[in-house]
């Protein structure tokens, strides 16, 4: 569990030119089984214009399902206009789907061609690298002899000034080879970003072509249904209206847990989550998901209260167990002390997260993060301003619900969850968690991003209910 919210920098200074395979840098993530169309070929001219065509028809196709769609709302929770709204809403998630299966094919032979791009261009990074080699050999060997001892031992003056102009070339040499390299070096980095968002985009298209087969499978299941009532049992279908109610009801009353503070209803949560939408461009459901998935942390970690200001040592909430370092201090101590004050709230008492071991080590870092959204110390009042401004108080409270959602709507948008993509938002809760984009290769990282991810979708599928009734 990353117990830190803030920005890490890293400044890498100097050229330094390497050379190293884009495959393993770009492994394409594990997707289930999908039972769409395999994605058309789309390599020649010919078959571009074909894929283009089938897009832009399916386009429309998609815009005609929504027109019916808008027009059957009128009918809502009619046996009649419920049926017809399942169908039109069918019916454009297949054309959908159709849609981003075509999608898929344009970007993967994009991918293909950027790829054979950048292979060509690590190709010549590697051929710059040798020749360069070359060269600083022979400018060491021209220079291991000083001009008096090339004088003396060159025939006759011709020759020295022969030797003289030829390490003078070496040096011009080497110079159009350090340019030709730093450009090669950045045009190739820049490629390689081209690729990475090719692929980021193939996988958000084949998200969401998952995500409209489940939608598919749920909507022809409740059409059945509906298509077993008669007109003669309307009062049956006024019960599968009364079951839609509770089912709503129990959503919106349900408890939405939220780490070191009271819980509130689901509702309320959804109330707050969705003005942070308006302000952030975040989904609801995302900034939902966060914070379920930091509630999820808090229980299985547990609570600590800092017992040393100076030291930032503490104990654990329920077992009194002594934990070092609990806090970073003097970094997260002093301001921690300035917000539990200014908020009248005894800095003593007040439950932030707990490291993850007793003993402090470097790799073991703090804890000490704050209320629902997790925000150390010092990030939040980086952050206060913004905060201020978004919801128009003078202190923002690091443990109420409000202030901790709008905080977290606001920090996911810096990390790019605003895209409202699978990779986008993937990858901004892996950034929440750890700092970092999602990485196999630290499996906690891409494992509470992916767990984020199932959580929005939950959360969106409860929206998207409330919505319909």
């Amino acid at each position: 569990m990353k117990v830190t919210r803030g920005y890490s920098l890293a400044l890498m200074v100097g050229v330094a030119v390497g050379v190293s395979g884009y495959c393993a840098a770009f492994a394409p993530l594990a997707f289930a089984q999908v039972d769409a169309t395999a994605p058309p070929l789309c390599d020649t001219p010919a078959q571009k214009a074909q894929c283009q065509a089938e897009y832009d028809q399916l386009q429309q196709e998609i815009a005609e399902w929504q027109k019916v769609l808008d027009d059957t709302r009128a009918k809502k929770n009619t046996l009649t206009g419920d049926v017809s709204a399942l169908t039109a809403q069918i019916n454009k998630a297949q054309a959908e789907i159709k849609q981003r299966t075509v999608s898929i094919g344009q970007l993967q032979d994009q991918i293909q061609q950027k790829a054979a791009t950048v292979q060509t261009l690590e190709d010549k990074l590697a051929t710059g690298m040798d020749s360069l080699a070359k060269l600083m050999r022979q400018k060491n060997e021209a220079e291991q002899q000083p001009l008096a001892i090339l004088a003396l031992s060159s025939d006759n003056l011709s020759d020295f000034f022969s030797d003289a102009q030829a390490v003078d070339s070496i040096d011009r040499d080497l110079q159009v080879l350090f340019e030709d390299l730093r450009q090669t070096k950045d045009q190739t980095q820049k490629e390689k970003d081209v690729l990475a968002a090719k692929k980021s985009a193939q996988e958000d298209a084949r998200f969401v072509v998952q995500t409209k087969q489940k939608q598919i499978k749920t909507d022809q299941d409740q059409k059945k249904q509906l298509l077993a009532i008669t007109k003669n049992q309307e009062a049956e279908y006024a019960q599968v209206l009364a079951e839609r109610q509770r089912k709503a009801e129990a959503i919106r009353n349900a408890l939405f847990d939220l780490r070191d503070t009271q819980g509130i209803s689901f509702e309320s949560a959804l109330q707050y989550a969705t003005v942070a939408e308006g302000k952030t461009g975040v989904r609801a459901a995302m900034i939902l998901a966060i914070l379920s998935q930091e509630s999820d942390l808090g229980k299985n970690i547990g609570s600590c209260l800092v017992t040393n200001i100076d030291t930032g040592d503490g104990i654990g909430k329920t077992n009194n167990s002594f934990y070092e370092k609990v806090m970073k201090a003097p970094r997260d101590t002093g301001p921690f002390q300035a917000i539990t004050s200014a908020l009248g709230l005894a800095w003593a008492t007040t439950p932030v997260s707990c490291p993850l071991g007793k003993v402090y080590s470097s790799s073991r870092g703090y804890g000490g993060a704050m209320g629902p959204s997790q925000f150390i110390p010092s990030t939040w009042q980086i952050f206060s301003p913004r905060l201020q401004t978004a919801l128009g108080v003078s202190q923002p409270n690091p443990w109420n619900p409000q202030d901790a959602i709008m905080a977290t709507a606001l920090y996911l948008a810096d990390l790019g969850a605003g895209s409202q993509t699978y990779s986008g938002e993937r990858n901004a809760a892996c950034k929440y968690y750890s700092g970092r984009s999602c990485d196999t290769r630290r499996p906690t990282n891409y494992t509470y991003g992916d767990s984020v991810v199932k959580k929005a979708q939950t959360f969106q599928d409860n929206i998207d209910f409330l919505k319909e009734n």
